[in-house]
């Protein structure tokens, strides 16, 4: 770490997009990238299907655009769609140049170099890249390790940052971010961080889910730091459930990438009845959303706790050799996916709303970034289709880097930054209430603010979440800080906001589904759900 603990670029979150805006800095620009666990536990670490760019005909742009805006319900911001969808095929050609392994096309035959291309749901055409069914892992190995080549990027793992600091908390006119405080989670001791810039790499927040498919870093701190600084955050009821995690309560909610369903996978009643035609022309091959929410319907129309997925019918070596990671965990658990359907459950996948953005990742406040799943740049709408998240954090860790690259010599060094105070503090001898204040919350989100919603739920919801935000600020402001208390307050504050955006949204459209509105609201351009600091969340939820 610099000496004097600044730096001319603070990356929190040190997953595909952190780790990509790190590498394409130039090599005299001071960095460091925070992870507050391990270096590469993160989202991307586990990201199976792969990442979807226009690499072969006859796919085109244009088809790839029409796509994502059809799966994002039309909610999309279509320049930010074509801005990040053109930008794609140079994002492959960078990675492959950093040595990614992407899976070839092991046609022989026809003496063909390019890479296998799989499809997903919600895409008309093959246009996944993909390594194995472990694309996430090998980006991510990828690109940590040649971060570790570079003098310049100085990899702090272990550290969850606590709060950004800008200059209103400082007492200046001028509101720019100016570093955060963070928390050694080795020595248990906080230090403040200075930079010119700071850049939000954090994740999503599908941990404020009872089950999610991914690690327990996805705590929605970015959102929730960028919130209290005083950004605006978007579209925070698209939460996505991915809809085929494996189910086994050894399984730890495993994701089975959609690529089987891709590749001719079939999800099956308990009983082996198809289901998907009934909720969709593209059957199984429909957006998650529509996926997701009829095994939800059929799991609580039956009373069942799974549903099947069944890819048996292909020939066992095809499937040993697509899904290798897949079949392996599948054999740890008991099942052969290559004789019998595996049982699959939806769990909280991805957060489709976050801190607002431009086109250059630059947020409401002067210095301040988010790339990756904790912006929301208009890319998604109000449904993400498959394999379009690693190609938004890759795009938009570049434009982020070449407009830091270009105004930083006009940049001010940040101020000395004052130490942090715990002189009004002590150890807690109540770690019970983190504990339970963690499980209320998450089983609160899972029951009323899920799959589908309705007022009367969004209102429970809400009732609870706010006396448990008041606890949580309670206990925050007396004892020192822990990484579960600030994860814990992280996600409190996370609930309210997507709570808060779902009563906003009088109509049911991509993720967001209410029973006491099923349809669109088709009488007027659908808008986005937008949340401002300076109006507060303060809900009148009594009839």
């Amino acid at each position: 770490m610099a000496a004097d603990n600044s730096f001319d670029v603070l990356i929190i979150g040190s997953g595909a997009a952190g780790l990509s805006l790190a590498l394409r800095l130039p090599g005299h620009v001071q960095i460091a990238v925070l992870a507050k666990s391990s270096l590469d536990e993160g989202s991307t670490l586990y990201a199976q299907g792969g990442i979807s760019a226009v690499t072969q005909a006859p796919d085109t742009f244009e088809s790839h655009i029409a796509d994502t805006l059809d799966a994002g319900a039309s909610l999309n911001n279509p320049e930010t769609v074509r801005f990040t969808i053109e930008r794609g095929p140079e994002a492959i050609r960078w990675l492959v140049g950093l040595g990614v392994p992407f899976t070839r096309d092991n046609d022989t035959s026809s003496n063909n170099d390019d890479f296998h291309l799989t499809r997903e749901g919600g895409h008309s055409t093959r246009r996944v890249l993909h390594a194995a069914d472990a694309t996430g892992r090998a980006m991510e190995t990828t690109l940590l390790g040649e971060a570790r080549k570079r003098n310049n990027i100085t990899l702090l793992e272990h550290y969850i940052a606590i709060d950004l600091i800008t200059g209103s908390k400082l007492g200046q006119a001028d509101n720019r971010c100016l570093g955060a405080y963070v928390l050694n989670r080795r020595q248990q001791s906080v230090v403040g961080l200075s930079a010119r810039n700071v850049v939000l790499a954090t994740g999503g927040a599908s941990k404020v889910y009872l089950y999610t498919s991914n690690p327990d870093t996805s705590s929605g701190d970015g959102i929730a730091m960028a919130w209290r600084a005083g950004c605006r955050v978007a579209n925070m009821e698209f939460n996505q459930f991915h809809p085929t995690c494996l189910y086994h309560p050894k399984a730890k909610s495993f994701l089975v990438t959609e690529a089987v369903r891709g590749e001719g996978g079939r999800l099956l009643l308990p009983d082996g009845t198809p289901f998907m035609e009934r909720f969709d022309t593209r059957g199984n091959l429909a957006p998650r959303d529509i996926v997701a929410r009829a095994i939800d319907h059929e799991m609580k129309r039956l009373g069942e706790e799974y549903v099947l997925l069944d890819i048996s019918h292909k020939p066992a070596p095809f499937i040993r050799e697509h899904f290798p990671n897949v079949y392996a965990r599948c054999r740890e658990l008991g099942y052969d996916m290559t004789l019998e359907p595996i049982p699959v459950v939806p769990a909280a996948h991805y957060t489709c709303g976050g801190v607002m953005t431009d086109l250059d990742g630059q947020t409401d406040i002067a210095g301040l970034y988010a790339i990756g799943e904790v912006a929301c740049t208009g890319m998604h709408g109000a449904n993400r289709m498959a394999s379009n998240s690693l190609l938004e954090c890759l795009v938009f860790a570049r434009a982020a880097s070449e407009h830091i690259t270009a105004t930083l010599a006009d940049t001010p060094a940040p101020p000395p930054l004052p130490p942090w105070d715990e002189s009004r503090v002590r150890d807690s001898d109540e770690e019970v209430v983190v504990s339970h204040n963690w499980d209320e919350l998450r089983r609160c989100m899972w029951n009323y603010v899920g799959i589908v919603r309705t007022d009367k739920r969004l209102q429970r919801a809400w009732r609870r979440v706010d006396l448990l935000q008041q606890e949580i600020q309670e206990y925050y402001s007396h004892f020192t800080v822990s990484n579960d208390l600030l994860e814990l307050r992280n996600l409190a504050q996370v609930a309210a906001l997507i709570i808060h955006s779902a009563q906003q949204r009088k109509e049911s459209r991509g993720l967001h589904f209410t029973l006491d509105y099923p349809e669109p609201d088709n009488s007027k351009p659908p808008t986005d759900t937008i949340l401002t600091p300076e109006h507060p969340l303060n809900i009148d939820y009594a009839r």
